[in-house]
């Protein structure tokens, strides 16, 4: 039943690993292990697509999203998503390319989940670098939205830095959830009001059940989208 599935299509950071590197093994909780999703997952690379090159924003990778989103769904993908929450940047083009839903980041949520919250709740996004989060991710033109929405980054750490690696060096699973507690800790310091957390980074699925479980407060990654998105179509 689970081979009989039709694939999720996930675009693939460019990292120049050779396709028996160790760190191609997807984790166990990932977003790219099947057993995440209980379906069989496709990935095509997006060439040029340097970690450091889409999280700045390149805008000359779009076309290259373009084409490796149309070849998964020549591969039979009923959803495509991505490994990295800023190719959002490139959500509208690829969606107007396919026939399929596309949900290229979990920050396609914020609109969804600020009318979850009560005022004065707020809504803490993490990020992997908060230096590049523009106000153009988020999707909000309402001012008041928008002030209940509050950004933390992990910049600085070993995540970020070996993420950034040509190729990238795998990060424990320890250290994110330290690093990415830390941020949260910080976060809610600062902003008490906070009662939702929200994932930006694809590396952080791995430790979302850990902050929930911390904090008491609701969290959501790219996982829950990919998995309520999949709910929503065929599963033959």
């Amino acid at each position: 039943m689970f081979q009989s599935r039709r694939p999720l299509g996930i675009l693939e950071l460019d990292e120049g690993l050779p396709a028996e590197s160790s760190l191609r093994v997807p984790r166990p909780g990932g977003l790219l292990n099947p057993a995440t999703f209980d379906r069989p997952i496709v990935t095509e690379i997006v060439e040029g697509a340097w970690p450091d090159m889409v999280i700045r924003g390149d805008p000359s990778l779009e076309g290259a999203c373009v084409a490796a989103a149309r070849r998964m769904v020549e591969r039979g993908a009923a959803v495509i998503s991505s490994d990295c929450g800023f190719f959002i940047r490139h959500q509208a083009a690829v969606a107007a390319a396919v026939n399929v839903p596309v949900v290229m980041s979990s920050l396609l949520l914020v609109p969804t989940l600020l009318r979850q919250l009560a005022h004065p709740h707020k809504l803490a996004v993490v990020t992997a670098d908060s230096r590049h989060f523009g106000e153009e991710l988020l999707s909000l033109d309402n001012p008041r939205d928008r002030a209940r929405v509050v950004i933390g980054g992990v910049e600085g750490g070993e995540f970020l830095h070996n993420a950034l690696m040509r190729p990238p060096i795998q990060t424990k699973v320890d250290q994110i959830e330290s690093e990415v507690s830390a941020c949260v800790a910080q976060l809610r310091a600062e902003h008490p009001e906070i009662g939702m957390l929200l994932m930006e980074c694809t590396g952080f699925p791995y430790v979302t059940n850990a902050l929930r479980r911390h904090t008491g407060l609701p969290a959501y990654d790219i996982t829950d989208l990919c998995r309520l998105t999949l709910a929503a179509v065929c599963l033959d």
